[in-house]
């Protein structure tokens, strides 16, 4: 722990507003889909910040948003949920970047388009001005939605302290390749997994692969978010697969699974708990996540993820 009060994280990376469209029945391609639109408070880093709020730890935000109606916003529901977002900067060029994402009948999202380009302000020289905020963080958190200079200069100036990474996108993965040896935990999805190493993982013995892969990278811990088949998560010497929840909840958005993910992973950190008990709690975190139509839920909470768990038992 690096802060002489009490801990908190540093989360360092994107915000954006979320445009959900579920569709009622089945897809139809090159079609107008009868269904519903929700709108929600979005974004990698953004969301493990409100989720880690939610579960209690006190939460500081570095981001960028737009001089606009939806930067307002995302700062005041931040607020609301708990989030610190004093250091989030407000441009009056760029507007408040948007993710717009299509979910099939099952909740489980289709394809997505982000328009995020605002993140380039976020760049080493504007992350740099709360250099103070942190070296005093108990953890760092950081997205691969920051450009590459400031991805560089976080995971060179702070290398000594914990860091935690999300691989976000396929697109953005490979940002991440220079500075694997600078972090501790790394959660990625397959597709990011793949786009990262340039490696397969359709089966697990391909995944085992992989994480030898990013292991010898210096990784320390990596856990592979695989949907339907649960989790992979390694160290140098664990291999291990976590299937879901048999008494799993109905699924209404999958998009912000990930993200409670990382934040239960941060939490467990904190806490200095196992790895087995550390998966568990996150995937039980994800599990409250994605039976709300919001990315990021208001109802996570300890006593959620502690009902999960026992309903894990019975």
């Amino acid at each position: 722990m690096k802060s002489d009060g009490e801990p908190f994280v540093a989360v360092v990376g994107g915000a954006n507003i979320d445009i959900h469209g579920k569709s009622d029945a089945a897809l139809r391609e090159h079609d107008s889909n009868p269904g519903t639109v929700s709108t929600s408070p979005g974004g990698v880093a953004r969301n493990v910040a409100e989720n880690l709020a939610r579960l209690g730890v006190d939460s500081r935000l570095i981001s960028a948003v737009g001089n606009d109606q939806y930067g307002e916003m995302l700062l005041a529901l931040g607020q609301e949920a708990g989030i610190d977002v004093r250091c989030v900067h407000q441009s009056d060029v760029a507007p408040t970047s948007t993710y717009l994402s299509v979910l099939n009948d099952t909740g489980d999202m289709t394809l997505a388009v982000s328009d995020m380009k605002i993140m380039d302000e976020l760049n080493a020289g504007r992350v740099r001005q709360h250099q103070e905020l942190l070296e005093q963080s108990s953890l760092i958190i950081l997205d691969t939605n920051l450009p590459d200079d400031a991805l560089g200069w976080l995971t060179n100036t702070f290398s000594d302290q914990t860091i935690f990474a999300d691989t976000v996108s396929t697109a953005k993965a490979t940002r991440l390749r220079p500075y694997l040896s600078r972090i501790h935990t790394l959660k990625t999805g397959t597709l990011e997994a793949e786009a990262l190493t340039g490696l397969e993982a359709h089966s697990d013995a391909q995944i085992q692969k992989l994480a030898e892969w990013i292991h010898s990278h210096g990784v320390t811990r990596l856990f592979v978010t695989r949907g339907e088949h649960g989790v992979f998560y390694s160290t140098d010497d664990v291999r291990a697969v976590k299937a879901p929840d048999k008494n799993l909840r109905e699924i209404s958005n999958s998009s912000g699974a990930g993200d409670a993910f990382l934040a239960g992973l941060a939490y467990a950190w904190l806490h200095d708990w196992s790895l087995d008990r550390s998966v568990h709690f996150a995937m039980a975190a994800a599990q409250v996540t994605v039976s709300d139509r919001a990315t990021s839920s208001p109802a996570l909470s300890l006593e959620a993820v502690q009902q999960v768990l026992e309903s894990q038992c019975d």
